[in-house]
């Protein structure tokens, strides 16, 4: 396993899909949901619509992490189950 990403599994509301993938711990979230929007939006033959306005919340508390803080600050982690909205 790289000790630069974890993996996580991201559902995602608006087309009732999860999906799993590994995240860099060393990256911005915001730069994260950037392209992460990206994929999903190629992943889903663009059922998905890439808004710019989506953000990643934690699945067990519902709450938003921040956009400007790097992964590794947050408490993500492999296994973790999020939602992106």
């Amino acid at each position: 396993m790289n000790d630069n990403k974890v993996l996580v599994e991201i559902f995602v509301p608006t087309i009732e899909t999860s999906f799993n993938v590994f995240l860099p711990i060393n990256k911005r979230v915001i730069n994260i949901v950037s392209l992460l929007e990206t994929a999903i939006t190629d992943l889903s033959d663009n059922y998905y619509k890439n808004n710019g306005n989506a953000r990643l919340y934690n699945n067990s508390t519902g709450l938003p992490y921040d956009d400007k803080l790097v992964l590794k600050e947050t408490d993500i982690r492999n296994g973790s189950k999020l939602i992106m909205f």
